[in-house]
């Protein structure tokens, strides 16, 4: 199968990139593939005879869609729209169906019981998190859909000299990630699903990857970053591992 990635310059899609799991990958700059021009997003599709989409592409620093929400709104909901309406388009035009995976976030949730599943309510706690559900709108659209809900951190490079003790979430390492990704693009899932790992506080979480970090709390951390933090995100990834089995 030939595999388009979007977002292939982020931290995620240079994992999967990396990762070397993905054979016939195709991973377009913004000036080969402009998510918000429709015309290059056709060409695009009709010219590397695609199979499967991983859109990883999106707006994801928190601090920049709460200050610059129509960025968010252009780059997640509006970017994702595009390449969905193409690939419908396509569809026809090609009379075949496409395989979506798409990187969607935790912060959907509201952020403030945990462990969420996947019919959990989904009222997000910031722009971030309205701009991705927007997104997922658009892509169930589409008939052979995969929405990850997920939160990951790079194992190998924690750049945070602090972590708080009192922030729970499943984060899960960036590898470990991609593996699954690798996983679901070959199963026959379709739908929404939360892949991560066991509730954990972040601190408990990082200091297994580096022992120098040190405990802070959500408080000091909003002070410092200026935006609202979810006191816990934790997901119930039960379906993930039902899948895993079947």
């Amino acid at each position: 199968m030939n595999i388009l990635l979007t977002g292939g310059t982020g931290f995620l899609g240079s994992k999967i990139i990396d990762s070397n799991l993905f054979k016939n990958l195709y991973y377009p700059t913004r000036e080969e593939m402009d998510l918000t021009d429709m015309d290059s997003i056709k060409r695009c599709l009709m010219t590397n005879n695609i199979d499967v989409v991983i859109h990883c592409a999106a707006l994801a620093r928190m601090s920049r869609c709460q200050n610059d929400p129509d960025h968010a709104i252009t780059n997640n909901i509006i970017g994702t729209s595009n390449l969905v309406v193409q690939i419908i388009e396509e569809s026809r035009r090609a009379k075949k169906n496409y395989r979506f995976i798409h990187i969607s976030t935790d912060a959907v949730y509201t952020g403030d019981v945990g462990n969420y599943n996947e019919n959990s309510k989904t009222i997000p706690y910031n722009n971030y998190g309205w701009s991705k559900l927007g997104a997922e709108c658009a892509v169930r659209l589409l008939p052979d859909h995969a929405i990850v809900r997920t939160t990951f951190f790079d194992e190998d490079k924690i750049i945070f000299k602090t972590s708080a003790t009192d922030i729970y979430t499943s984060s899960i390492p960036v590898t470990d990630l991609v593996r699954s990704l690798h996983e679901l693009v070959y199963s026959g899932f379709i739908g929404t699903i939360n892949i991560g790992l066991e509730r954990m506080s972040d601190f408990d979480r990082k200091i297994k990857y580096k022992p120098s970090i040190m405990k802070t709390t959500r408080s000091v951390i909003e002070k410092e970053a200026g935006i609202s933090l979810p006191q816990d995100s934790s997901m119930n990834c039960g379906l993930w591992g039902k899948t895993r089995k079947s």
